[in-house]
């Protein structure tokens, strides 16, 4: 396996869509718009204008970088859609996840609520199906997805998933070593069960 430095073309950033979210995550999330649009990386995210990942797109804006925002119809009065940056609206949930995942090279998970665990969980669940090897990397800000990570080691320790999904991930408690390490994650052989294909 490598850990050279890749080029990321497009980071998808999971993270919460609500105002009441603490200060320090709010500013993280704009820094790291402001970080991908400094590195040319294109920002893909829910198509909100609210909580981080409306703090996050419009940071990536206003410092000029490239932003595409993926929200269902349904959501975008609720989220507010950001009309000042690529939006493509679509009709449901699946298609914004799956589009959101196929427009980005690795993704970087921000404090969130259950959206974002619902998607993180099942980026972690096609990791391990071997479904893809695309990088993935929390900002675990004042050990904000400890409890998650408890959680990983609790079902490790049980025999139900493999040592080597320890390596599929990674945490970082700063912003600014979030692309670094999404840059930098190791490719890893398929870690899913027998008789599965790799696709990336």
């Amino acid at each position: 396996m490598s850990s050279e430095s890749r080029r990321l073309d497009s980071v998808c950033v999971y993270c919460a869509s609500s105002d009441m979210a603490a200060p320090a995550y709010l500013e993280a999330a704009a820094e790291l718009g402001r970080i991908l649009a400094r590195e040319n990386v294109r920002l893909v995210y829910g198509g909100g204008g609210v909580g981080l990942m409306g703090a996050c797109a419009r940071a990536a804006h206003a410092a000029g970088g490239r932003v595409l925002g993926v929200i269902p119809q349904f959501l975008t009065s609720i989220e507010r859609q950001l009309t000042t940056v690529e939006t493509v609206v679509v009709t449901s949930m699946h298609e914004r996840k799956m589009m959101m995942f196929e427009a980005a090279d690795a993704f970087a998970i921000l404090p969130g609520a259950i959206g974002t665990l619902e998607e993180v969980i099942e980026l972690l669940s096609w990791r391990r199906l071997g479904l893809h090897a695309k990088p993935i990397c929390f900002l675990n800000l004042g050990g904000f997805w400890d409890p998650l990570f408890q959680l990983f080691e609790h079902i490790l320790q049980q025999g139900l998933l493999p040592e080597e999904f320890r390596e599929i991930w990674r945490s970082v408690d700063k912003v600014e070593e979030l692309l670094p390490a999404l840059q930098t994650m190791p490719t890893l052989a398929f870690v899913g069960p027998p008789g599965v294909s790799e696709m990336t």
